[in-house]
C-alpha cells in the first residue's frame, strides 16, 4: 500500500501517525510506503533532535518517502550520497527513510510518481541564511530541465505528481494574494502539458481538494 500526507516539520506534526488514521485492519510492513509532501523537517542541523526524530521514523513499520519542502536544511540534505531507486535519484537517509529528489519519475507499486520538491519561504526575512533558511529551497534551472526531460522519457504521462507547493492556478484558489514564483509557474506549465491522475502537495497547512489537486496536512490518504 502507498499512503500520502502533508508536512511533518520534524516532531511538530507527527501525532497524526496513529492507527486510527489508517484504514482499519491495515498491517503495514517495509513494503508499504508513506509519502510526505515536503517540510519533513528532520534534516535540520544534524544534531540530537534530528537523530531522535529519524530514530522514531526508523521504528515505524513502513518505508518513509518524502519530497523536500522549504523548511529543510538543503545543504545538509544534499550532502547525502545519490542513489538510483525505482527509476529515480534519491538520498537514502536511513534504511527505510528516503528523500525523493526533484524532477524524478519513480515506479512504486506499478504506478508512476513524478516528484518536484521545494517552495518559497514567505517568512525568510525573519530567518537567517544557511541557518534557518536556504536559497536552495527553490529548484535550480538544472532541476527544472531534468524534470521535463525525465517526463519526456515517460511520454509526458505519470499517475501522480508529488510536490510541496501548488501550481499557479491552484495557489490562486487557495489565496489570491499569494505570490507566484518560478516554481509555481513551472508546476502550472507541467500540469497543463503532462497527463496525470492526481496532484498531491502540502505546504498550506490545511486539507482540501480542488478537483484532481489535493492539498494535504493532517489527512493520511491511500493512493489508489
Amino acid at each position: 500500500m502507498v499512503f500520502i500526507t502533508g508536512d511533518t516539520h520534524g516532531q511538530i506534526d507527527i501525532d497524526k501517525f496513529i492507527p486510527s488514521n489508517f484504514p482499519q485492519g491495515s498491517t503495514l510492513s517495509k513494503n508499504d510506503y508513506m509519502i510526505i509532501c515536503g517540510d519533513f523537517g528532520a534534516i535540520w542541523d544534524g544534531g540530537e533532535k534530528d537523530s531522535r526524530t529519524l530514530g522514531w521514523w526508523e521504528g515505524e513499520p513502513y518505508t518513509v518517502l518524502f519530497v523536500d519542502g522549504n523548511h529543510e536544511n538543503h545543504k545538509l540534505l544534499n550532502s547525502y550520497p545519490i542513489e538510483i531507486w525505482n527509476g529515480g535519484k534519491i538520498h537514502r537517509i536511513r534504511p527505510n527513510i528516503i528523500h525523493l529528489m526533484r524532477g524524478q519519475v519513480f515506479t512504486i507499486e506499478n504506478k508512476k510518481f513524478f516528484t518536484m520538491g521545494g517552495a518559497e519561504s514567505i517568512d525568510k526575512y525573519l530567518r537567517k541564511k544557511d541557518i534557518s533558511w536556504w536559497e536552495e529551497e527553490l529548484p535550480s534551472e538544472e532541476e527544472y530541465m531534468e524534470g521535463f526531460n525525465n517526463l519526456q522519457l515517460h511520454n509526458d504521462s505519470v499517475d501522480y505528481i508529488i510536490a510541496h507547493c501548488a501550481p499557479d492556478s491552484i495557489q490562486s484558489l487557495i489565496n489570491p494574494t499569494y505570490m507566484h514564483n518560478r516554481l509555481t509557474n513551472y508546476l502550472e506549465i507541467l500540469c497543463n502539458s503532462v497527463k496525470f491522475k492526481q496532484f498531491y502537495c502540502g505546504h498550506y497547512h490545511f486539507d482540501k481538494s480542488f478537483g484532481k489537486y489535493r492539498i494535504l496536512y493532517d489527512d493520511i490518504v491511500e493512493v489508489e
